[in-house]
């Protein structure tokens, strides 16, 4: 007997169509509103990703901005050059591709370290840069053999160039590839475009995004499978923007040159605008070897060497100013009451309580002006004791001294002018380092000769010579080159004089420095030496003027001429140079006769690299082949088997070698 009757199995048949039927409409609709969204509300999203797909954007680097100096003398631009590059992502046998690379770019061991280790850390499809400025046949020859190298793309390009080299080393800085930390950091896909470098160091660094310009983009249309159809209009790039700076290039080079073998600072200032001519510092590196790609030996000697070859010296290095402080503490001394007239016996020293601070030498009765000429500690003991430090600070400051100056430099290292306040705050908590933390008259003897806590870089001790010249407050500018002058200071005239007369009679007297003196007819210079201590004298201890490079003396001068219209003030600073009459001063005098008689200064550079076995690009060639070669020792080294082979009796006869291997 049936459950169910016919009108009852119709009802649930059709109640079943029924749901059935609204299901596949429900599902109808869905799909048809989906599809509305996906070609009304969608279809300008969907037609980029359609056109990403049809069209592929290659990023062209933009050309980097020239830097130029105050004349519009290129100092870093541009040149053109073939490069290669290889993708990892595409290398089918990276080993094999590497070593035939090698072979026909002639790439040393240092590089093929890189290339290995860039390889292993490279994501995705980031290019790895193989070389750069490579020559025609060596490109031709990678290029005829693509087919055997895939992953590995030549191109043309441009790369960073520094006419000076070395001559402008730290002061210029150089480019580099963008690292992994500087990608994640900035998420801007130029950055991992291949042949396009950043600012690493120097102005290259800190005026990048000037420098950098706007990337271009080469459009092609390519089908499903990413074969090219046709080249669509591509878009050009923006070069970066011109820099101009206040530095003379030809002073700048000159400067580096003069500098020779020497580790020490040259910095000279026009001491009416304050606009920086010069900052050399040496020994330098090559930046064009660092816009190449550095290598490990390469870097490595660099870092370790003792004269610091990677510190920009003039802002970078402190050092005790030694006597060159003499002339900014006459100043102080006629600011707090003291006649420049009134005289002072030097008996070789000055007695201050049971200890004795001995003098240069026995000056008998000076004043002020004769105290600055021969350089009489004894004259600045005896004023200083009466009228103490705190006196003498302010106007070491106001001359710039111990100043962090508003500049386009990665870093400074500004020193100290020390004055009781500070030496309290300094060693209050931190009294194993001092005997008292309170300021003693044995810490103001000291530092008016700039020992003890002072210590100051070679661009304060320009400055403050540049505002005693010209009796402004001069602060040194980098960008761009200036002609108004700075304002006056607020020191009276017969007080700058006093100390001008002085620092004259240091080098067309018979001060420390006579044999400085310009042969330049109708230029006088004035200077004033300084000499400082690198380690504090013991019984045990000789005087630094010997022995090891390292505990030697500093020398340095500071200086500026003409003496009756003064227009260019500086200061020289040799590591180690024992005497700043010896070292410093013999410098500053070259210099500046190459800003008043070129040809005269020129013959005398000319020399004195015939001694120092040719220019300073020739030696930074030899010095880079030296390196070059260390580097390929090494590489034969670790790839040499560890155990040798048993040497070969002599009685055993060997056939002769096949003519291959003659």
């Amino acid at each position: 007997m049936s459950r169910f009757s016919t009108g009852q199995a119709d009802i649930v048949f059709s109640r079943r169509m029924l749901l059935l039927g609204g299901a596949q409409v429900a599902v109808a609709g869905a799909l048809i509103g989906r599809m509305g969204w996906l070609a009304i509300k969608e279809n300008e999203r969907y037609n980029l990703l359609a056109e990403d797909n049809r069209v592929q954007l290659i990023v062209v680097p933009p050309r980097r901005g020239w830097i130029v100096d105050r004349g519009g003398k290129p100092i870093a631009i541009n040149r053109s050059d073939f490069r290669v590059d290889l993708i990892p992502e595409r290398m089918t046998e990276p080993d094999r591709e590497l070593a035939l690379l090698a072979r026909l770019l002639a790439l040393g061991p240092d590089q093929v370290d890189r290339i290995r280790r860039e390889i292993d850390t490279a994501r995705g499809f980031q290019p790895v840069q193989v070389a750069e400025n490579v020559p025609y046949e060596r490109y031709a020859a990678v290029t005829v053999r693509l087919p055997e190298l895939p992953g590995v793309e030549p191109a043309r390009g441009f790369t960073r160039f520094y006419p000076a080299g070395a001559a402008v080393g730290q002061l210029i800085g150089y480019v580099g590839a963008a690292s992994a930390k500087e990608y994640e950091k900035e998420k801007n896909p130029l950055l991992i475009t291949p042949g396009f470098k950043i600012g690493k160091e120097g102005l290259e660094e800190v005026l990048e995004q000037k420098l950098r310009g706007i990337p271009g983009g080469q459009r092609v249309e390519v089908s499903a499978r990413g074969k090219l159809i046709r080249e669509l209009t591509p878009k050009p790039d923006r070069s970066g923007q011109t820099v101009q700076l206040s530095i003379d290039a030809g002073l700048q080079e000159y400067a580096a040159r003069r500098l020779g073998e020497e580790s020490g600072s040259c910095t000279i200032l026009d001491c009416q605008t304050g606009d920086i001519l010069c900052m050399a510092s040496m020994p330098s590196y090559d930046p064009n070897s660092f816009s190449d790609g550095i290598g490990r030996t390469e870097w490595k000697t660099l870092s370790e060497d003792p004269r610091k070859p990677l510190l920009n010296k003039a802002v970078n290095a402190l050092y005790p100013p030694g006597s060159t402080l003499k002339p900014m503490a006459a100043l102080a001394l006629q600011a707090a009451g003291i006649d420049p007239k009134e005289r002072v016996n030097c008996p070789g020293g000055y007695q201050l309580g049971n200890r004795f601070f001995r003098c240069l030498g026995r000056h008998g009765s000076v004043d002020m002006h004769r105290a600055i000429a021969k350089s009489c500690n004894t004259y600045f003991y005896a004023m200083a004791n009466r009228i103490g430090y705190d006196a003498i600070a302010p106007m070491a400051r106001l001359l710039g001294l111990g100043e962090k100056f508003d500049l386009p430099l990665v870093s400074q290292n500004y020193g100290t002018i020390p004055d009781s306040d500070w030496k309290q705050r300094r060693y209050e908590r931190s009294r194993r380092l001092v005997e008292r933390p309170d300021w003693t008259r044995s810490d103001t003897l000291n530092a008016v000769i700039g020992q003890g806590f002072v210590i100051v870089n070679p661009l304060q001790l320009a400055v403050s010579t540049a505002c005693i010249a010209s009796g402004r407050r001069i602060r040194p500018l980098l960008l761009g080159a200036h002609q108004e002058a700075a304002p006056a200071l607020d020191i009276p005239r017969e007080h700058l004089d006093a100390v001008r007369g002085g620092m004259w009679e240091v080098v067309n007297g018979d001060g420390t420095a006579g044999a400085s003196r310009l042969q330049v007819p109708g230029i006088e210079m004035c200077g004033k030496t300084g000499t400082a201590q690198v380690r504090r004298l013991s019984a045990s201890a000789s005087r630094g003027q010997g022995g090891d490079w390292r505990y030697r003396d500093h020398g340095l001068f500071v200086f500026f001429a003409p003496f009756d219209r003064p227009r260019y003030a500086g200061s020289v600073v040799i590591e180690h140079g024992m005497g700043g009459a010896r070292a410093a001063a013999p410098v500053a005098k070259d210099v500046l006769t190459y800003l008043f008689d070129r040809p005269q200064a020129l013959k005398r550079l000319e020399a004195l690299e015939a001694e120092w076995g040719g220019t300073l690009a020739e030696r930074t060639a030899r010095r880079a082949a030296a390196i070059e070669a260390a580097a390929a020792q090494a590489a034969a080294a670790r790839s040499a088997p560890i155990a040798a082979p048993a040497p070969i009796p002599p009685s055993v006869n060997l056939p002769p070698p096949a003519p291959e291997d003659r």
